[in-house]
């Protein structure tokens, strides 16, 4: 009886370990920056080899004309400016909404790491 109740307290604390770990990597999640999100995404890319597909023009395709190769400075300002619009207005419309933007794009990651798996590297 007594290792039953032991195994039951070592089940009921690993549980309440494993709540504890979601809480804080929740936490983690809302304080979510942008180099941390970058790092999350450059990873991401990594994982499954797509860096290929992530050219400035292939990412930006729907937002620029040609690509950046032989852009001149004063062009890509431009568009950074542009970019940095485009992420403030996302921002504030995420604010007026309620959306923790972080929280969504760092979950977002998660989901599509599961949608999307890494190949394994056994074999390798």
């Amino acid at each position: 009886m007594e290792e039953v109740e032991c195994g039951i307290e070592k089940k009921a604390a690993a549980m309440a370990a494993a709540e504890e770990v979601g809480r804080k990597e929740e936490a983690a999640a809302s304080d979510v920056g942008l180099k941390e999100l970058s790092r999350k995404l450059n990873d991401f890319a990594k994982a499954r080899d797509w860096e290929q597909y992530h050219s400035p023009r292939n990412l930006l395709l729907a937002m620029v004309r040609k690509g950046l190769a032989d852009w001149d400075e004063a062009e890509k300002e431009h568009l950074g400016e542009e970019l940095a619009d485009v992420l403030l207005y996302l921002v504030r419309l995420s604010d007026i909404c309620g959306v923790d933007l972080g929280d969504a794009a760092t979950r977002k990651i998660v989901k599509n790491a599961a949608k999307y798996p890494a190949p394994s590297k056994e074999g390798a």
